[in-house]
């Protein structure tokens, strides 16, 4: 309110409040009519008396006029508390600061309560989005990405430089159905082939995209046993691990089963918990995989299975540690050989799917067939078909892969900081590299190669190192995360297709990472990362390959 409007209202008020002093009877109690009159202060009131009953005119005049008088100071209050009230809301509405003089206690109370807090405000609007992401037990969420991507440097014949656009999207549901069952679905973009992003690359003659099933799962949490829950379905992973074994857009299939204990009472042991899982990933029909046995048909399973302890350890108030060890067996893994090795190529695959993802670094070798065929009545001209019949890696792959996390707590809850070291150790490397590869029985007049593809398998390249730095988190507005990876992965350490799609390539690579994100409102993210590597150079005369470096902006919009 102008400063010459609120002057002008103190003088009116002064000047009614020394009138009616003037005119107060001689016993008037010292103060009567200094305080704020409410509601029980005007009942209270002596109602001024009529004519005729005890006491002269003249008082009974001073009586109303000094009834009225309080009125109008009670009306004058209440327009002040009114003028402040807008004013408040004013200011909140061009988060201008207060003024600097503090109101009165009546007038800061009446403001607050015309006008709510900011952070009331938040409340209000979170807990509205959080009725609309509800629908009885069904409970909802997503996010949505753009992505600028441009690729610079790499092979010297620049077959790997690009600037592309790409998008995704995620749909969520998880529903409660009682005490112990729970589910959900999650559906998203990206090639039904390839099972490490949901990416979708804009250079498809504006087609229409792919939208489909990512999850599909059920958890099963008897209430008379808490800690053990089991997994059915494509779910996500019930295990803790870093990119370097699993992407992470990848969703298992399968069971999983955990036991899983946070006793209140430990003073050092916070949290532990163990897990299972099977995850079947192909089934191979007729001969080719049942070899010697060339008469058994059935169908031949490739199956992952697994298991994690977990543990968690407050090492103070200020520091915890996480300690994770896991194995991964792939059990009959070739299949996963074949399906790759003619991703992308035009030679036809025989008994797999076609699988996409990172192509494979692991050393393994083809069976291909081709017989020619005359194309001209005089048998001039010949056609070549040829055909990958089977495939298998020179390693198996029994992983053993061990994580340790510090979290620790800053003087602002903005900036935690967290370190992170991964190791992991295919303890069968190369132990497939002395088994003679099936080969099926080739028609008349076919010819029969075998082919070593990315060399030959050495043992000591198992090993993969994975160290990463992170600092700030993301989560409330004006937030700021700031991260630096280095990531050192052996050829035979992992089997490739299903690891961080990112990277220069799944394995035999020396790799960096680096991060920052940025939080301008609660729901979205602005981010950068920084790719900068290149192929491992062991054994090899050749001087290194130029680093590919990779760039990623993005918008990320979190529902």
């Amino acid at each position: 309110m102008p400063s010459k409007r609120r002057k002008f209202l103190a003088f009116s008020l002064a000047a009614v409040l020394a009138a009616a002093l003037s005119l107060r009877p001689a016993n008037a109690a010292p103060g009567s009519g200094d305080n704020t009159l409410s509601k029980a202060n005007k009942e209270a009131t002596p109602a001024a008396p009529e004519p005729g009953e005890s006491g002269t005119g003249g008082a009974a005049a001073v009586s109303r006029i000094e009834i009225e008088l309080r009125e109008v100071k009670e009306l004058l209050q209440a327009q002040q508390l009114r003028i402040e009230a807008l004013e408040a809301e004013l200011r909140l509405a061009r988060k201008s600061p207060p003024p600097e003089t503090a109101p009165e206690p009546v007038i800061a109370k009446a403001a607050a309560t015309a006008a709510p807090s900011q952070d009331s405000l938040e409340k209000r609007l979170e807990n509205a989005e959080a009725r609309l992401k509800s629908i009885g037990p069904f409970s909802f969420s997503g996010d949505f990405r753009l992505r600028d991507e441009p690729f610079l440097g790499g092979p010297a014949n620049q077959s790997l430089v690009r600037n592309r656009e790409r998008f995704r999207i995620r749909f969520n549901s998880s529903v409660k159905l009682n005490d112990d069952l729970s589910g959900g679905f999650a559906l998203a973009t990206g090639d039904i082939n390839d099972p490490i992003t949901t990416n979708q690359t804009a250079n498809q003659y504006y087609t229409r995209k792919p939208f489909l099933l990512d999850r599909a799962f059920v958890n099963y949490n008897p209430h008379y046993f808490k800690a053990f829950t089991l997994t059915g379905g494509k779910f996500a992973y019930p295990w803790y691990h870093t990119e370097m074994t699993w992407d992470n857009d990848l969703n298992p299939e399968g069971l999983a089963q955990k036991l899983e204990w946070k006793p209140e009472s430990w003073r050092l042991l916070h949290q532990i918990a163990f897990i299972g899982f099977e995850l079947p990933f192909s089934e191979t029909a007729g001969v080719n995989f049942n070899f010697p046995n060339p008469n058994n048909k059935s169908i031949h399973l490739s199956v992952v299975y697994g298991g994690q302890i977990q543990t968690v350890w407050q090492l103070a108030s200020w520091l915890m540690f996480t300690a994770d060890t896991a194995f991964y067996n792939y059990h009959n893994a070739d299949p996963i050989a074949l399906s790759t090795a003619v991703a992308n190529a035009s030679s036809p695959i025989i008994g797999a799917l076609k699988l996409g993802g990172n192509a494979v670094q692991n050393s393994y070798e083809t069976v291909t067939f081709s017989n020619t065929v005359p194309t001209t009545t005089a048998g001039v001209d010949t056609t070549v078909n040829s055909a990958i019949v089977n495939a298998q890696f020179a390693s198996k792959f029994a992983l053993s892969d061990s994580i340790a996390q510090f979290d620790l707590k800053t003087h602002s809850d903005a900036w935690p900081i967290r370190l992170l070291g991964d190791y992991v150790q295919n303890t069968r490397a190369c132990a497939n590299a002395g088994n003679p590869i099936f080969v099926p029985e080739a028609p008349a007049g076919t010819d029969v190669k075998l082919t070593t593809v990315n060399g030959t398998c050495h043992s000591r390249e198992r090993r993969g190192y994975w160290l990463e730095g992170r600092v700030g988190r993301v989560q409330e507005k004006g937030d700021w995360q700031f991260a630096y990876t280095r990531m050192f992965i052996e050829r035979e350490a992992v089997l490739t297709p299903f690891n961080y799609s990112d990277i220069r390539q799944g394995s035999n690579v020396s790799q960096h990472r680096l991060e920052t994100i940025y939080t301008p409102v609660r729901n979205v993210q602005l981010a950068f990362t920084g790719f900068f590597g290149r192929p491992l150079n062991f054994g090899n005369s050749a001087p290194p390959e130029n680093l590919l470096k990779r760039m990623q902006f993005d918008l990320i919009y979190k529902f």
